[in-house]
This record gives structure tokens, C-alpha cells and sequence, in this order.
């Protein structure tokens, strides 16, 4: 989508099932698929949506030639949720029913999971929202917990597993924050993270940031930059401009300016409204 004036285009008529998290690196552009579902008729909504069986991907498209290609084949994660890149040929992903948090390069090698939870935490230990900050050597995710249910989780470990440790049982994870409403998407950027929230008002379906917190702290109580949102999911953070972009399952994409941020460009508060829209990244 072209800003400011608002029109779409559609690089992909066929991503797959259920694409989720997007990001673009060095002109391609990469997603993650959370593949079909079973669907129970009885239940309406996402609540009679099972997404348990492992038939997410990872998926590429380069801009300039057209050509696509699958990085990761459908069927070798679960579900792929928010997927960032290091900048320097490595991408990770949130796995939500698959309860981890992955990498591999953007060749298709090095396929590696760095966080597991046990499938016995179960929504609990569903992984949602990643970012990666290359520069400090940190991985932070979240994971959401039950719908509206405030017992959501944003994470930190380290880029590297710890010497000897397995990914399901490492000892250098740190919560940061607990007791969130529902919080998805990650951004972080300097001494800042961003995260949006999908949870019950007055907190939740919010965008929210806060103060990275030393090793060893917990997160301070974060600042809500704005609220109202119809289920607020993907995030792209344009410091530069002073803008963050939203968009939420209402089909809605928003920018937010940043506070204290420069004189943003005249961009409408609400851009566009289309179907339900999930991840988001940015392109200059």
C-alpha cells in the first residue's frame, strides 16, 4: 500500500493458508503461513478454529523478478505467526501452536528453534510476537495467553542458546512483563519496545511502548500511545517520520505519530479499511 494516498496492490494472489507475519529484506519479501485449519461448524469465530496441525511454511518472493519460493516447505512448522529479520540473513518466527520461537537463514538452511515451551503449558505457552535485537544479542517474544483473559507475557532470552542448554529447558529466559491483556506484535528499536494488544479495554487493543528494562529487571508499567482498535495485530514502527502503523482484524491499518518523535508527514490517522489484515512491514 502506497502512502499517503491509501491504494493497495496485490503482490501475491495465493499466499497460502492463513498468511500471518511479513517482513522485507534486501528486495524480497518473506511471510509466514499458519496453514488450514480444522474448523468445528458448531463454534463461530477463531474459537472453532484449530490450528494444531503442523502444516505452517515460511515463504519468499523477490520484487524485482516475480520468482517465489518456499524457504521453509508447508508442513514443517505449526503455525506461523510474526516473523522479523536480523538484517543479516537470518529470519525468526513465532510459532504459536507449535509453543516455540525459530530461526533459519533466508537460504533455507540452519532451520534451528531457540525457545520451546511444553505442550502441556498450552495457551499459556503459545509464542506470538518476536523481535530480534542483533546488536545487544537478544531475542524478545510474546506469548498472549486466553482471549481477554490478562495473563499475557513478553519475554527475553538470549540470540544464543547457553552453552550445554536445550531450547526447552535454557536458563536465560526473563519475563519482563506479566499480567498484559493480550499482547501480539513486537517492535523494538534502541531503548524502546512496542508491542499492540488484542486484549480487553481499557489496556487492551492498544499500542503500547516501554523502556527496554536492564538484565535482570522487570519492564515498567508501559505507555499506551493509542487505544480503540478492532483487534489490534500487526505493527511497523517508521522512527524517522515519527509514525507507527497499525492494523487490527477489523481491516482497519492506522498510523499513530510517536511522542516526542518529529513532525510526522500528513498521513491520515485511519488509512485504509479492508478485510482483516494481520502483519505488517515496512518499505521505503
Amino acid at each position: 500500500m502506497s502512502l499517503p494516498d491509501g491504494q493497495a496492490h496485490i503482490l501475491v494472489g495465493a499466499a497460502g493458508d492463513a498468511p500471518d507475519g511479513i517482513v522485507v529484506d534486501a528486495g524480497i519479501i518473506y511471510w509466514t503461513t499458519m496453514g488450514a485449519p480444522v474448523v468445528d461448524p458448531e463454534i463461530p469465530g477463531e474459537a472453532g478454529q484449530d490450528f494444531s496441525r503442523r502444516n505452517g511454511g515460511l515463504h519468499a518472493l523477490d520484487m524485482d523478478s516475480g520468482t517465489r519460493w518456499d524457504v521453509v516447505p508447508s508442513g514443517t512448522i505449526t503455525t506461523g505467526k510474526q516473523l522479523t529479520s536480523d538484517g543479516a540473513g537470518t529470519l525468526y518466527w513465532a510459532d504459536r501452536e507449535g509453543h516455540r520461537i525459530s530461526r533459519v537463514r533466508t537460504d533455507g538452511s540452519g532451520l534451528t528453534d531457540l525457545v520451546v515451551n511444553s505442550a502441556e503449558s498450552g495457551i499459556l505457552g503459545e509464542c506470538v510476537g518476536v523481535a530480534v535485537d542483533a546488536g545487544r544479542g537478544h531475542l524478545y517474544w510474546t506469548q498472549k495467553g486466553p482471549a481477554k483473559g490478562g495473563q499475557g507475557r513478553i519475554l527475553r532470552a538470549g540470540l544464543a542458546l547457553p552453552a550445554g542448554e536445550t531450547p526447552e529447558g535454557r536458563t536465560d529466559v526473563e519475563v519482563l512483563w506479566n499480567g498484559l491483556p493480550e499482547p501480539i506484535d513486537l517492535h523494538v528499536e534502541e531503548e524502546r519496545l512496542y508491542w499492540t494488544d488484542r486484549g480487553a479495554p481499557p489496556s487492551g487493543n492498544t499500542l503500547n511502548r516501554a523502556h527496554v528494562p536492564s538484565l535482570g529487571a522487570r519492564g515498567e508499567t508501559p505507555e499506551i500511545l493509542a487505544d480503540g482498535f478492532q483487534e489490534a495485530i500487526g505493527l511497523a514502527v517508521d522512527s524517522e517520520v515519527g509514525l507507527a502503523y497499525v492494523s487490527d482484524l477489523g481491516g482497519n491499518l492506522c498510523a499513530v505519530p510517536l511522542p516526542g518523535g518529529p513532525v510526522a508527514e500528513a498521513i491520515p490517522p485511519r488509512i485504509a479499511a479492508l478485510g482483516p489484515l494481520a502483519g505488517l512491514a515496512g518499505l521505503r
